[in-house]
């Protein structure tokens, strides 16, 4: 009986250690076939790559003033105006960083069973119009709890929202311009 507590207890102690050595990733694992992080061999290939895609430092650029664009929300003259042109909806997701406004339903006053809400994407940061996708959705309920809802098309009111928006940030990028001339 001794034994097989002993042997037990061994068998155990090992399951463990092997457990603890795999959830560390301590177990062999090879690159998949399509894998963003396998490397290549050489190093010097791996170098270069890295310098073209800006993850590293080269000395011939390193006396020389480098000025990089950073076009964060503040500094983005669409983003900025497209709040300025919804600023009367509420908002349920704004990510900055994929490119997207979506805002609540908005029932206006003068209609109380129909509700709007707006998806804008932001495809480019340039101020045209074909760098902003406006999607509209209309809710129409005829009781509280039986509503439909459905893609709202109408040209006319997206590509007014469309235009303030381009319009807003024309604007605020001269003002933008005119301050950085003084």
């Amino acid at each position: 009986m001794q034994n097989l507590i002993k042997t037990l207890f061994k068998v155990a102690v090992i399951f463990l250690i092997i457990i603890t050595l795999n959830s560390c990733g301590g177990g062999l694992k090879l690159p998949k076939a399509g894998d963003a992080r396998k490397m290549e061999v050489e190093g010097r290939e791996r170098a270069r790559k890295n310098i073209e895609e800006g993850r590293g430092i080269s000395l011939k650029n390193l006396g020389k003033n480098r000025s990089t664009n950073y076009e964060f929300s503040t500094s983005n003259p669409l983003w900025r105006a497209t709040f300025d042109v919804i600023d009367f909806m509420p908002l349920v997701t704004v990510d900055y960083s994929g490119g997207m406004i979506i805002t609540d339903w908005y029932t206006d006053s003068n209609t109380s069973n129909d509700s709007l809400k707006f998806t804008i994407r932001f495809l480019s940061n340039e101020i045209r119009a074909d760098s902003l996708k406006i999607i509209i959705h209309k809710k129409t309920c005829k009781l509280q709890s039986n509503c439909v809802v459905q893609k709202f098309s109408s040209n006319k009111l997206e590509n007014t929202i469309r235009a303030d928006i381009i319009k807003k940030a024309a604007i605020l990028e001269a003002a933008s311009k005119n301050k950085k001339k003084n």
